[in-house]
């Protein structure tokens, strides 16, 4: 029986629809098993005794009654976020405050927001979920500790393994809570729904990997052509592996585009992951655009040991999560991650359990960012202090990658504002060689860039050509310029398109341009990170400096003819405001010195230089590393640096899952079993993230709906073009800003 004569007999976590409570979750059970699986995780960075206590006392408030009761009424009673439910995450933060003072305040974060978030210790903007507020209700202990608690969970001694250094405390914080919600989640999930947790485990390990990737790559360079460009890229990927064996650091991979980066930088990331015992690779590209190519062709490599993560169809808000959706959520526990700029640096920030979940498996392993340089200025501050961090505590490699390797370092001029990457190895032997070596393009500027041209004078001038790439810098300029042209051998693209849209139109592209066919491609700068494609001839709207490079490593990247033609033009509308703007001003006057050479890794770094310069105290422009910088008493703003960390503001944003060709299938199967782990995977290649008042009326309009809470799908089949992806009224005028990509 649950009660005989008003005292309760057993204690449990989690109850089971449907079963009688001899076959529900047992409290203690669930504690200990969290407790253990949670110092494993945090055994990686030398911080399993604080793991521990803190799952030992995560779920202390359960031991109360009126807990115990509510199990009886509903399967979802443990998230403590629903309205109405016990709140049975505070008891713990206050025991361990009693026990250990202020220093107890660390588990307090932890346990008291193991469901709703890593909350303030007491601002405005966090109100009454504010720690100190959360702290003040004695009587949830009370209730408690009434009850018959084994000694073994409620008596801890405090750790003795010592604090992160005071910089990193937040970091550190955020990681022992990645350790705690995913081992709460796991062991959940192991009770609740053991087969999906046997699906987790068989990964191959690196070692294991690294055989298949040399396999692959002898295989490919036994079938290239014996031309110069693919002897620099067997050197390049030689450099590559002899550089591996150097110690971890923070590693600068500068190689020109259509050098091979991707798979070189892969080959260091395996190899030295190999021989310093890391534990997965995360490679991290900077639009959620590009990622499926990448993807793809690790895929094709490693199989199923690939994770593909993008940042679009997460539950919106802890408010919507249920006990699936929940469990459903990402932890990067397999040996290749691959993710988006987005994903990566905003978990980092995040303050949420769903989002959080993650970060401990980024301990010990080796991380690629991709195309680096488009890291936005405005957070440069927190992010690289974060990395330092990562590297110096938690055992990881950076490989920054890129043609345009920005100015990371310190400078005199920025002492004030600009901390920068000291002590960074360039994996390259010599990247100015390197660059002249891959000379393959003319950039031909207009000897007036004040002046702008005319659409209908563009397209005239593009349908001339049998093979084009025109890069514009927003969405409506691609489309406009695309009805321009002759719809017979011209192709769109744009973030409009989902992501299984864009691999199929690319890899048409591909074929035909293999083929020697006739192919005009109009597209928004998502081609410019890693998107393989090679044209005679390529027109860029002017841009940043580091723009108008990636638009010509699109151009003559085989080598196959002399030289390449990169014609860079005035567009009649105008770059949004803020940094896009400012990059193409400076990209303006640097283009307009009548420089020999506008590539030359020399003009990077000016160009990036006068970037940073011009933001000054912007490159940290929310306070955010204010925000996450303790005083003596642990005081932390969480839930206040989360909500200022937003690469892509959700506020302005919001994702919606399209029909196109699995995509529909895709959305019955959500519509009918709801967020699935395996399905919300696939999920990901089917969406569009559309303006938030775009997505807000199509929503009262009845024209996207919400199949599960905080995931909207598109209702009528109507809404997307097969050329142009997502077109919901091709008379609906978009804000500036939301037209980028």
């Amino acid at each position: 029986t649950f009660f005989e004569r008003g005292k309760l007999q057993k204690y449990y976590a989690h109850s089971v629809e449907g079963k009688p409570p001899s076959e529900w979750h047992g409290l203690p059970d669930h504690l200990l098993n969290v407790a253990s699986l949670a110092k494993k995780f945090a055994e990686a960075f030398n911080s399993g005794d604080w793991a521990y206590v803190a799952g030992l006392w995560h779920d202390l408030g359960k031991y109360s009654a009126d807990f115990q009761k509510m199990l009886l009424a509903s399967a979802d009673a443990h998230i403590e976020t629903k309205p109405g439910r016990v709140n049975h995450s505070s008891a713990g933060a206050i025991h361990a405050i009693e026990k250990f003072k202020v220093p107890g305040r660390i588990f307090s974060y932890l346990v008291a927001g193991h469901h709703a978030g890593l909350a303030d210790w007491n601002t405005a903007e966090a109100g009454n979920k504010s720690l100190i507020h959360r702290l003040q209700n004695d009587d949830l202990l009370k209730n408690a500790l009434a009850s018959n608690i084994p000694q073994e969970i409620t008596e801890q001694s405090f750790p003795r393994q010592k604090f992160k250094t005071s910089e990193g405390h937040a970091l550190w914080i955020r990681m022992l809570y990645s350790c705690l919600v995913d081992a709460d989640f796991l062991d959940t999930e192991a009770f609740l729904y053991p087969d999906k947790s046997e699906s987790r485990k068989g990964y191959q390990s690196l070692n294991e990997l690294l055989p298949l990737f040399e396999t692959y790559m002898e295989g490919k360079q036994a079938g290239a052509d014996d031309t110069p460009v693919n002897k620099q890229r067997a050197e390049i990927l030689k450099q590559c592996i002899a550089k591996s064996a150097h110690e971890p650091a923070i590693f600068t991979l500068t190689v020109p585009t259509g050098g091979g980066k991707t798979l070189s930088s892969m080959s260091f990331a395996l190899h030295h992951a190999v021989k310093y015992n890391k534990r997965r690779i995360i490679y991290v590209i900077p639009y959620t655009s590009i990622i499926e190519q990448t993807a793809d062709q690790f895929r094709q490599i490693f199989r199923d040991a690939v994770v593909e993560h993008h940042s679009n169809v997460d539950v919106s808000d802890e408010g919507h999560e249920t006990a699936r959706s929940r469990l459903a959520c990402e932890n990067w526990d397999a040996p290749v991650i691959v993710t988006t700029s987005v994903q990566f640096f905003e978990s980092l920030f995040a303050n949420r359990s769903s989002r959080c979940r993650k970060l401990h498996n980024i301990a010990n392993s080796v991380v690629v960012l991709d195309e680096v340089q488009l890291l936005p200025p405005e957070y440069l501050n927190p992010i690289l202090h974060t990395m330092k961090e990562l590297q110096k505590n938690y055992g990881v490699s950076f490989v920054l990658s890129t043609a345009t390797q920005p100015a990371f370092g310190e400078h005199k001029s920025f002492d004030f504002h600009f901390k920068g990457l000291s002590d960074t190895v360039e994996i390259m032997e010599n990247p100015v060689a390197l660059h002249k070596a891959f000379k393959r393009v003319e950039i031909h500027v207009p000897d007036n860039l004040l002046t702008s041209r005319t659409w209908e004078d563009l397209a005239k001038e593009l349908a001339q050509h049998l093979s084009v790439l025109c890069i514009v810098n927003r969405r409506d300029d691609c489309r406009t310029l695309y009805e321009l042209m002759p719809k017979e051998d011209t192709f769109h693209l744009s973030a409009l398109m989902c992501g299984a849209h864009r691999s199929h139109v690319i890899s048409q592209i591909k074929q035909r341009l293999k083929d020697k066919l006739p192919t005009r491609v109009i597209s928004t700068q998502l081609v410019e990170a890693g998107v393989d494609l090679d044209f005679p001839v390529v027109y860029r709207a002017i841009a940043g400096l580091d723009s108008v490079a990636q638009a010509a490593g699109r151009c003559n990247r085989e080598g196959l003819i002399d030289k390449g033609r990169v014609v860079v033009f005035v567009p009649p509308s105008k770059i949004p405001v803020g940094y896009l703007r400012q990059a193409a001003e400076i990209g303006r006057r640097l283009v307009s010195g009548k420089t020999n050479d506008l590539l030359a890794p020399e003009m990077f770094e000016r160009f990036f230089k006068e970037v940073y310069w011009l933001q000054g105290d912007n490159l940290d422009k929310h306070g955010i590393l204010k925000d996450l910088t303790p005083d003596n008493e642990f005081r932390f703003s969480f839930y206040t640096a989360a909500q200022k960390f937003k690469l892509i503001d959700d506020k302005q944003y919001a994702p919606v899952i399209v029909c196109y060709e699995e995509g529909e299938k895709f959305i019955e199967q959500l519509k009918r079993i709801g967020p699935e782990r395996w399905l919300m995977r696939k999920l990901q290649r089917y969406v569009v993230n559309l303006p938030r008042y775009v997505h807000t009326k199509l929503r009262n309009e009845g024209a996207i709906m919400e199949v599960h809470p905080g995931i909207f799908v598109q209702e009528y089949g109507a809404m997307y073009h097969n050329d142009l992806g997502f077109c919901a009224d091709k008379s609906m005028i978009y804000e500036p800003d939301d037209l980028m990509c």
